[in-house]
């Protein structure tokens, strides 16, 4: 009688466990007929715009191990465009949009030595826009390529100072205005006017007819302005600073980058310092570059400004994007307690060591950044922590700051062990 009792028994319990897979396979069946849906998963980003910013702050291990002091970076070369300058670039085009002065199917215009113009080139079509760059023909040919494979327009020009009219900023600003003009001529016709458009051709260099996008229709142009444009410093002020405040859990003691536009530096320095006055912000400035006298001393200069010094190059470094001899409307935001000089050596050094001992593979004004984040865990001593920026990748700069034969050249070939070069 009891064997018949656990016969039934574990018939029963087969039973209950057929009737339970089938259950199951079923469900897993009519699950996997459900259409994808972005509902489904957590927190997802609407489109390009949206996966631009929440960048991870990671610790820099080598460094920090190096120093006795907690050396975070703020990964900006994980935004879509690949760099901090995406950041800017959705600002400014957004605030165009807003108030007026760009309208879709207008032409966004700006003079950038790369990330700025790549990251303008990456999220214009996204607003319906359309990009036009001027780019001193100097810059990495790299950056060139990746803006026409982005569908801009390229217009390289030489190096000028800023107070000649041929200089890449200034003719950035003449290309808004002449989009603005035919938008004009063809709202009062329907075709835009041949003798106007010969006018506006006759007015060019050969080099400014090359690969011109107005001499079809568009719906205007807005002059990017980078240097000057506020919306630079608010897209920091109001995203980045945020961020790595909120990232650090505020236990953060000081803030270093190098300063090209001054957006980056000015509107997380004015963030962080307002969240906490202790926190100390400092700049790392290249060769060439007058903001270290201007920060440390009052004064605009640097000693390649001298009579004689002068070389063709606005900035005799190998640093791209970073270093200015003006003082722009963006870096005036900047509150800073002090500065450190950076030299080219350094930057080429410091790639080669994170590459070696992190794996991080960055670009020049990156670089330099980490080179400011070690003098400045040298001046403070162990036990702080530092964030600084890490802008872009090393994508961008293969044909000069990791090319061995420019290096060589130019007598910049690494040949540091260790941190040797910064006297540790």
């Amino acid at each position: 009688m009891a064997s018949v009792r656990t016969t039934g028994a574990f018939v029963a319990a087969i039973s209950m466990s057929m009737v339970l897979f089938s259950y199951f396979l079923c469900t897993y069946r009519s699950k996997r007929k459900t259409p994808f849906s972005l509902s489904k998963y957590k927190n997802p980003r609407n489109g390009l715009i949206h996966a631009v910013g929440n960048t991870p702050l990671i610790r820099i291990n080598s460094l920090s191990e190096a120093t006795g002091c907690e050396i975070l970076g703020k990964c900006e070369f994980l935004n879509p465009g690949g760099s901090v300058k995406d950041r800017v670039a959705v600002k400014i085009i957004e605030e165009a949009l807003e108030s007026g002065q760009l309208v879709c199917g207008g032409v966004v215009t700006e003079g950038s030595a790369g990330s700025t113009a790549i990251s303008l080139a990456t999220v214009a079509p996204a607003y319906g826009c359309k990009c036009h760059v001027v780019i001193p023909d100097d810059a990495a040919i790299e950056k060139s390529q990746i803006l026409e494979a982005l569908g801009a327009t390229v217009e390289r020009v030489r190096p000028v100072s800023i107070t000649h009219r041929d200089h890449y900023v200034n003719t950035a600003r003449r290309r808004a205005l002449e989009a603005n003009e035919l938008a004009s001529k063809s709202k009062k016709s329907e075709q835009i006017d041949v003798k106007f458009s010969e006018q506006i051709d006759c007015c060019m260099s050969d080099g400014e007819k090359k690969g011109s996008i107005f001499s079809s229709y568009c719906n205007g142009g807005f002059f990017a302005d980078q240097f000057e444009n506020l919306a630079n410093f608010r897209a920091h002020y109001q995203g980045t600073g945020p961020e790595i405040w909120e990232q650090s859990g505020g236990r953060l003691d000081s803030f270093v980058a190098a300063a090209g536009t001054g957006g980056t530096v000015a509107g997380i320095s004015s963030f962080l310092q307002e969240k906490n006055p202790n926190i100390k912000c400092f700049l790392i400035d290249p060769p060439g570059s007058g903001l270290f006298n201007k920060v440390t001393r009052g004064v605009m200069y640097t000693k390649e400004e001298a009579e004689g010094k002068r070389l063709k190059n606005p900035f005799d470094t190998i640093t791209e994007g970073i270093g200015i001899n003006r003082l722009t409307q963006n870096f005036k935001m900047a509150k800073l307690d002090g500065a450190y000089r950076g030299t080219d050596k350094e930057a080429v050094e410091m790639s080669r060591y994170l590459l070696k001992n992190d794996g991080l593979f960055l670009g020049s004004s990156s670089a330099m950044n980490c080179v400011g984040a070690v003098r400045v865990a040298q001046s403070l001593g162990p036990g702080h922590t530092i964030v600084t920026i890490l802008c872009d990748s090393g994508m961008r700069h293969l044909s000069k700051f990791y090319d061995a034969q420019y290096l060589s050249e130019h007598g910049l070939t690494p040949t540091a062990t260790g941190l040797e070069f910064l006297g540790i």
